[in-house]
């Protein structure tokens, strides 16, 4: 059960195990491009191309037909990687061993939506995948197995979700294979990792160097990070921690480093609207002095 890419490596792990996969449960497909043409997620493409078959529910919650006919497939277990739909008590009770979910930190930090780029936003150290078998709370459960990966200060969140989506294949088919003994969730320490919006996404110069840099790192490519320069919006997709000072947002000089709250940004890859990325100083070549602030 998953939609997204992070869960095809898993997936295919488990069917490369030899695994029987008596169903497969995605998004059901949506509207892309610009004929808007009906498009299988990517779980949906990987499950067609090994012969699976797949379900595609729009809901669960009330839908108790789609219950008896989850409770009819007469499941050893049901593997959960970033399916999108909430599974009600009724689909949680119904495999042998219980729903795994395959959840992308250590729990219980960063339980929710975005526990990727909460970890690198956060400065944490590392994060992992955490096994769980799941419960009606929101990645409550008790857990079954945890790995853990490092985070540098050049990890991005596409680096991290390629790391992890791997990880979680190999955590996965190890549970599958031994299922180790539930272990329940420290009392304290749990935090909340939001669905991501664009108003995460602004850059506010009054704010650190390390942490803005952290913000950039952890929002691209979606929903990114920007501000506003010289009357227009410039998405910020690069940049490096350097030591200078000045007016929260003043421009500093032609590598167009940037001053913030404390410390300064050079801005090494930026994007105007409707334009081709470029390097920041290359892009600063062509705005006329005296530089504005960024706001």
């Amino acid at each position: 059960m998953g939609s997204p890419a992070f869960a095809v490596p898993a997936l295919q792990a488990l069917h490369a195990a030899g695994h029987e996969i008596a169903c497969v449960y995605t998004q059901p497909p949506r509207p892309a491009g610009r004929g808007h043409t009906l498009t299988p997620c990517p779980v949906h493409a990987a499950a067609s191309a090994l012969g699976l078959p797949v379900r595609g529910p729009a809901r669960l919650k009330r839908d108790t037909a789609e219950h008896a006919a989850f409770a009819a497939l007469n499941l050893d277990a049901a593997v959960v990687a970033a399916y999108g739909l909430i599974l009600p008590a009724a689909m949680l009770d119904a495999p042998r061993l219980g729903c795994l979910n395959i959840h992308a930190s250590l729990l219980p930090r960063w339980r929710g939506a975005a526990p990727i780029q909460a970890a690198i936003m956060a400065g944490d150290a590392e994060t992992g995948i955490t096994i769980m078998r799941m419960d009606e709370g929101l990645d409550t459960g008790p857990m079954l197995l945890r790995g853990t990966v490092p985070i540098t200060n050049e990890t991005t969140t596409p680096m991290l979700h390629d790391q992890l989506a791997e990880m979680g294949a190999r955590l996965i088919v190890q549970t599958l294979h031994h299922i180790p003994p539930p272990v329940p969730q420290p009392a304290e320490g749990a935090t909340y990792a939001a669905k991501l919006t664009r108003d995460d996404a602004r850059i506010d110069w009054s704010r650190d160097a390390v942490s803005l840099h952290r913000q950039i790192r952890a929002l691209n490519p979606w929903p990114g990070t920007f501000c506003q320069f010289a009357g227009e919006t410039l998405k910020i997709l690069a940049a490096t921690p350097v030591t200078a000072a000045g007016e929260p947002g003043q421009v500093l000089d032609a590598s167009f480093t940037v001053a913030s709250g404390s410390g300064a940004l050079r801005l090494d890859r930026v994007q105007r609207a409707g334009r081709p990325a470029t390097s920041g100083d290359a892009f600063l070549r062509g705005v006329p002095k005296p530089w504005p602030n960024l706001t």
